[in-house]
């Protein structure tokens, strides 16, 4: 067997009195590829910048092959001290290195370089951070969620780019099919503890769960053995002293070894508030088409989605997912064409962006809405930390503020705010965003029994597949084409992957940047959506619907004949009114729009 790259022996860490990693284990040889996987919250990331030598442990060793060269990506970045996103990457290179390397990934991972750090999107920091890591060529790569914020496209460019390099790779990710097509073997992060198997991630569930089952059954002989024991403690204690005392230190021990076993978090209890059934037809769009500034976003686009319908929407950032999702729903009206909702639908909508979430608001009162102490699901009362233990929250959780939450857990709390809404039609922006493998399965199960309908958009492969029924993507200028089936269907049927945007200039093509200590002043990066833009994309759907009812009864008012013959003054202020509502309602839809594009081309990473 080959010597080790990597190798971490009975690491023990404890944060805050709570012990976070106990005996955990950790062993990479050249050529390995490693999966890392557990729940959210299990020590996944410390364990992995331990093995980075970012983190000292508790207890423990540490063992890198001399001259071995170690790259990790973290999940946050740090951009600090670096004028361009160039700058940011070549920093990362060694003296041996090729900085032609530098330059080549970031061109294929759409970026020209002259980003700057301080004013870049999620997404474009990702790419940059994995352009750092991957230039080096090193022996092993330590990567920790390489797939937040990245596309389709550009997941599928870095799952080809990993599968062609001769490195060691140890992966944290959520993205099932990304962990499937590159692990080879697979360590569970499990309570503190780690387990090894020596196949990749395809295999771990059905591994984890045999596990899992006889650790069960193992506990209920314990459980079954200490009643024994206590039946004779109480009747059958005799003379026989010596031997009393080993029997019942014996039971001591068996006690203090049920105290001492931590039970497996179980599993996630999600299900939806159900409302009255909604009419077979729930959307059809005939002909419907939106632009801004002269670039169509949807041009032409028709469908029809029926009761029970599960249709998935994907694209590269940027190419207008979220305003397809919003001329379907109604929240904003097309240019051209017609979009007609079904009756009685009752949707419920799930954000992509937390920022809607307020971080100074407890679990408690973000499920309650500040209202009592009990959360209405299915038409019946239920206390909020019931609730909450459903969604995997404790019941000291329930003060706690969101700004403490890691990301899993705000998806948690975001699913549970949304299923307690009743609803015959889901609308969900990237659901799967932070949330664990095992909360994922439930997911899904639950989208599998859901009896209405399913609007989905989603970058995880795997989920698409799993749930959806239909997949829309988009072509070129503004085109969306309707495919049957998954992702994968889709993918079969097209004959292409979906296309990435490359950057506005070829890096190659640029002269070297300025250094941080040059007079040259770095070109500024896309600017963050501010406090008054995030709230305008909150509140004007609700403005756009309440303007489009107003227009509704002022044309009623004006479709009776008599009512300008009988009261001229009225109609004259009804006609006023009309065009006032509707010049209002124009400059919403083309305000919202403008935030929407500009929110897609920030995340575009």
């Amino acid at each position: 067997m080959a010597p080790p790259l990597v190798q971490l022996r009975d690491i023990a860490l404890t944060f805050g009195g709570t012990p976070l990693l106990t005996q955990a284990e950790l062993t990479v040889a050249a050529g390995e590829r490693v999966c890392l996987v557990g729940r959210n919250g299990s020590g996944k990331s410390t364990l992995l910048k331990v093995a980075a030598g970012l983190i000292e442990a508790d207890r423990g060793s540490r063992f890198v092959q001399p001259g071995a060269t170690v790259r990790y990506l973290p999940q946050e970045p740090d951009f600090s001290g670096f004028a361009t996103t160039l700058a940011y990457v070549e920093a990362g290179l060694g003296p041996g290195d090729d900085p032609h390397q530098a330059r080549w990934l970031l061109e294929q991972l759409s970026l020209t370089g002259e980003e700057n750090p301080a004013q870049i999107s999620g997404g474009e920091a990702r790419r940059a951070a994995l352009a750092r890591v991957l230039a080096p060529a090193p022996d092993i790569l330590l990567l920790d969620e390489p797939t937040n914020h990245l596309d389709l496209p550009t997941i599928e460019w870095l799952e080809s780019e990993l599968e062609s390099r001769r490195c060691a790779l140890v992966l944290i990710s959520h993205d099932r099919r990304f962990l499937e097509n590159l692990s080879r073997a697979t360590i569970w992060l499990d309570r503190g503890t780690t387990r090894r198997i020596d196949r990749g991630f395809a295999h771990f569930e059905a591994w984890r769960d045999e596990v899992l089952a006889d650790e069960e059954r193992d506990q209920h002989k314990l459980d079954r053995k200490i009643v024994a024991e206590e039946h004779w403690l109480r009747y059958g204690v005799t003379a026989r002293r010596k031997r009393n005392v080993r029997r019942l230190g014996g039971l001591m021990a068996l006690r203090q070894a049920r105290r001492d076993y931590r039970a497996s978090a179980g599993k996630a209890s999600l299900a939806t508030s159900a409302a009255d059934a909604s009419g077979v037809l729930v959307i059809e769009a005939e002909h419907i088409s939106k632009s801004y500034d002269g670039r169509p976003i949807v041009a032409d686009f028709s469908t029809r989605i029926r009761r029970g319908d599960r249709l998935g929407i994907i694209g590269p950032n940027g190419s207008g997912k979220t305003t397809l999702l919003s001329l379907l729903t109604g929240v904003i009206a097309p240019d051209d064409g017609e979009v007609r909702l079904g009756a009685n639908l009752a949707m419920a909508t799930l954000e992509q962006s937390r920022d809607s979430l307020d971080p100074n608001a407890t679990v408690a009162e973000t499920l309650t809405g500040g209202h009592g102490d009990t959360v209405t699901i299915a038409g019946k009362p239920k206390h909020v930390i019931g609730y909450m233990k459903d969604f995997l929250f404790a019941p000291e959780q329930a003060r706690t503020p969101l700004s403490v939450l890691s990301g899993g857990e705000r998806g948690r709390l975001m699913l549970a705010r949304a299923l307690a809404k009743p609803s015959n039609v889901l609308v969900l922006d990237e659901p799967t965003n932070d949330l664990d493998l095992e909360t994922l399965d439930v997911l899904e199960e639950m989208l599998a029994d859901y009896e209405g309908t399913v609007l989905v958009i989603s970058h995880d492969r795997d989920f698409l597949d799993r749930v959806v029924a239909g997949v829309i993507a988009p072509d070129h200028k503004g085109r969306w084409i309707e495919y049957a089936g998954g992702y994968s269907d889709m993918l079969a049927q097209r004959g292409e992957d979906l296309i990435r945007e490359a950057p506005a200039k070829a890096v190659k093509d640029k002269p070297r940047e300025a250094k941080p200590d040059d007079d040259a002043e770095p070109k500024p990066g896309r600017r963050k959506l501010s406090f008054h833009e995030k709230h305008a994309l909150d509140t004007l759907p609700a403005a756009m619907t309440a303007l489009h009812d107003r227009v509704a009864a002022l044309h009623a008012k004006l479709d009776d004949p008599s009512l300008y013959a009988r009261d001229r003054k009225a109609f004259d202020e009804a006609s006023a009114a009309l065009a006032a509502a509707q010049a209002e309602l124009t400059k919403a839809e083309e305000r919202w729009l403008e935030l929407e594009i500009l929110r897609e081309e920030i995340e575009a990473g």
